[in-house]
């Protein structure tokens, strides 16, 4: 575990110096020459006259913890073999003193009870400052088995002046030791979230989507080696109303960066990289509707690419009632999939997240912010006609 010292500038002449140095370091990050290539990722099967289908197989809700009226964000990893962990958020509402991560293990079909990773207080007690908020979890699984967890937690104010936790499980998700605060930025380290799930690199190290809060939003990578130590971080794209990235690998090092729209064209917006993430130029926006909702992505094994996100409603006070799983061949164009929910004005079905194990896809969002409600789906291939 690591400490983090605190310093604190004397003279007026030592904070212009550090605000000076601070800015100068970002610009270089978002300047710098691209790192040495790494090993090229295999491409994904090509469909053809193939399109994926997603054909339903259950329905549920993971157990909440007891007297616990609100949950949200959830994040799925997938353990070695065919089993699974989510991690969500819960506790009396949003932004409450009661909030606690919990985990649960979906292990021969079933969910195991939930059990809490990490609190305000004990977070704090590990990073040596308050803590007074916690939020967002997302999770990575590596390839020597330990699990990543990455949460969002305030110190003072709203989410926009958060940072990121990194915290580290060698028991498959039974315990986590608190790592570091993430390095998101020299000028105060905040204002940095996460909410999407990271993907992987081919030389083991993996990519996690992060975003920027305060003012002008815009999507980040952070990108990490084989052990889970930082090596760089770069803005995707230009645009700055654009959130919360679901990353998906097309082929050799060509990645696709599909994006929450905080803007008014409210249409899923898009950005491709084709060095491994290391730059990003911005796409049209999607022909999709985005009303400022989080989406979910994933590229599957056997060939082809999911998403699930909140279609578009009449009711513009109802953006998150209709939950659909779309499909696609090269993560450009997307056609409709299978609808995992349609509510009624009013409902919330949100903030998605998407795994695959064997054969089966995955699929969990919260559930009118009381649950995380579960579907599974069998994913097959049919062939279309010309």
């Amino acid at each position: 575990m690591l400490r983090f010292a605190r310093s604190r500038g004397t003279t007026v002449a030592v904070c212009a110096v550090l605000l000076m140095a601070a800015i100068g370091a970002e610009a270089s990050r978002w300047g710098r020459e691209p790192a040495p290539a790494a090993p090229t990722p295999s491409a994904v099967r090509a469909l053809g006259l193939e399109q994926v289908v997603l054909t339903p197989r259950s329905a549920s809700r993971i157990e909440m913890p007891r007297g616990v009226p609100a949950a949200h964000a959830s994040a799925l990893a997938a353990l070695p073999g065919d089993d699974l962990l989510a991690f969500w958020w819960a506790g009396e509402r949003e932004s409450g003193a009661d909030v606690k991560v919990y985990v649960a293990r979906w292990d021969d079909g079933r969910w195991s009870a939930p059990r809490p990773v990490v609190d305000r207080d004990t977070l704090g007690d590990a990073l040596g400052f308050a803590v007074r908020r916690i939020g967002n979890p997302s999770a990575w699984v590596a390839p020597d088995g330990r699990v990543h967890l990455y949460v969002v937690a305030t110190g003072l104010g709203g989410w926009a002046a958060s940072r990121i936790v990194h915290l580290v499980s060698a028991d498959e998700g039974r315990s986590f030791d608190v790592q570091r605060v993430l390095p998101m930025s020299p000028l105060f380290n905040t204002s940095a979230l996460v909410r999407t799930s990271p993907v992987g690199a081919a030389d083991g190290g993996w990519l996690l989507p992060a975003y920027f809060e305060l003012g002008n939003k815009y999507p980040m990578l952070v990108s990490f080696d084989e052990d889970g130590d930082p090596r760089w971080i770069t803005r995707i794209g230009s645009l700055t109303t654009a959130l919360q990235p679901a990353l998906v690998t097309v082929s050799g090092r060509e990645m696709r960066a599909l994006m929450r729209d905080h803007g008014g064209e409210r249409r899923l917006q898009q950005a491709v990289s084709r060095d491994g993430g290391e730059h990003w130029e911005d796409l049209p926006a999607s022909g999709l509707a985005n009303h400022d909702s989080s989406v979910a992505a994933l590229r599957l094994r056997d060939g082809g690419f999911v998403m699930l996100h909140n279609e578009q409603v009449d009711t513009a006070a109802s953006p998150r009632q209709w939950l659909r799983l779309s499909v696609s061949g090269d993560a450009a164009s997307w056609s409709p999939g299978v609808d995992v929910l349609k509510g009624l004005p009013g409902d919330e079905f949100s903030y998605p997240s998407v795994q695959q194990v064997g054969r089966e896809l995955h699929v969990t969002y919260t559930f009118q912010r009381q649950a995380i409600a579960h579907h599974v789906y069998d994913i097959s291939y049919a062939r279309t006609a010309r």
